[in-house]
């Protein structure tokens, strides 16, 4: 198992769950994922407890994946941690702004766990 610490942000209990099993089978330990269920809640998290990477949606209340991503770039202590957005929303103009806006990778609802895993490998390539 490797030893990232990951941070998973989505409003969805049921997408935190499908997230956290796929990062198991991944071969990340359980104690080393974290949830949040909007972009506030993680800040906090963050602030609290360091993550290697933060796996976000990008529609959620309080605070979306585009403002977190913001805020982290924005933190000269959090500036480090890749994020990557896992949203519905297939507007190609979304996507390009995000990834100008500093997110690592892009991946579509509903995913595979395979594409997931390639990502991840692409994110944190010594986690596969």
């Amino acid at each position: 198992m490797t030893k990232h610490n990951i941070l998973i942000v989505d409003d969805s209990a049921t997408t935190r769950m499908m997230v956290k099993r796929i990062l198991i089978l991944c071969g990340i330990a359980t104690e080393n994922i974290s949830e949040a269920a909007d972009g506030s809640q993680a800040l906090a998290r963050l602030v609290a407890c360091p993550v290697d990477l933060v796996i976000a949606d990008l529609h959620m209340p309080n605070m979306g994946g585009l403002e977190l991503t913001t805020r982290i770039l924005a933190s000269s202590t959090l500036r480090h941690i890749p994020v990557v957005i896992v949203s519905a929303d297939p507007n190609a103009d979304r996507i390009d702004q995000l990834k100008q806006s500093g997110v690592k990778g892009y991946l579509a609802k509903p995913f595979t766990p395979e594409s997931f895993k390639m990502l991840l490998m692409q994110v944190l390539p010594e986690a596969a």
